[in-house]
């Protein structure tokens, strides 16, 4: 039986709230520890976040969502030399069926942040501003934060075998994006020759591990240039560019737009939204 279809995954009926946030924690900083009693998107846009969930210790990196489940008790530290900017979207449920909790415990720990996952927060933060947390509207958004992020997990994973090697290949650069990689060294991580990889990722990916690592450190740039106010030389070197100079021909090359454009029209879209 197919758990992510396209019917809503939760019962709406039995969603007693939806609830969001934006938080930015200073080096150092913690936050525990604390019963879950809702299934919960935690979104991470810079810094780092050791999250240990019933004495098992998880790392999650900027530019990745964790989905953090009921009935576990959770302690979070954050980055020691910088700070660390997360967005959160939490739906309370009164009751959960077998087939939902089957579905949760399915999923997988982290992903990478959509574009239409940050779409959807951006658009519940701003629910928030007026709508009641137990009213429908939010709680809509919210469940469908959940529903996107177990499409995803489908559309990624479920409709075709991925060679294990690309899927290591992939959480790597995902975890490890801003770091010097090449070919050769990505390949030893995952015990294939360069040539095999090239092949497995034009096969699976449609793409070389090497443009893939590149095209990721662009959505993560965007993603910072749309929702922090990072200066663009730090976002370049967040996200594994060499040079602010570099960075500015690639974004060029890949969007047709330079950083200070991209940023400029996020800015722009969401100062006009908010005088809708």
């Amino acid at each position: 039986m197919n758990l992510y279809s396209d019917h809503h995954l939760f019962s709406f009926e039995h969603t007693v709230f939806a609830d969001c946030g934006t938080i930015v924690y200073s080096p150092g900083g913690h936050y525990g520890p604390r019963f879950q009693y809702d299934v919960q998107l935690v979104l991470l846009h810079t810094g780092q976040v050791d999250i240990t969930i019933d004495g098992s210790s998880h790392t999650l990196m900027p530019g990745n969502v964790i989905l953090l489940k009921p009935g576990h008790e959770e302690f979070f530290e954050f980055a020691k030399y910088s700070d660390s900017w997360h967005r959160w979207i939490a739906v309370r449920f009164d009751d959960l069926t077998s087939l939902e909790l089957e579905a949760i415990y399915g999923l997988p720990l982290q992903m990478p942040i959509s574009k239409e996952l940050n779409q959807l927060t951006d658009v519940m933060l701003e629910l928030k501003t007026f709508a009641p947390l137990d009213g429908h509207l939010i709680k809509y958004v919210g469940l469908s934060a959940l529903q996107l992020y177990a499409s995803e997990h489908l559309r990624h994973h479920g409709n075709h075998q991925v060679h294990p090697s690309v899927s290591e290949a992939k959480k790597k650069i995902h975890a490890h994006y801003a770091e010097d990689w090449s070919l050769n060294a990505l390949a030893a991580c995952v015990n294939v020759t360069p040539e095999h990889l090239v092949r497995l990722f034009r096969q699976h990916e449609n793409t070389t591990p090497i443009k893939y690592l590149w095209d990721f450190r662009i959505r993560q740039a965007i993603d910072l240039l749309t929702h922090s106010g990072l200066s663009i030389s730090e976002i370049s070197e967040r996200c594994g560019f060499k040079t602010a100079v570099h960075f500015a021909r690639c974004m060029k090359e890949r969007t047709g737009q330079s950083p200070t454009d991209v940023r400029k029209s996020a800015w722009e879209h969401v100062k006009n939204t908010n005088h809708a």
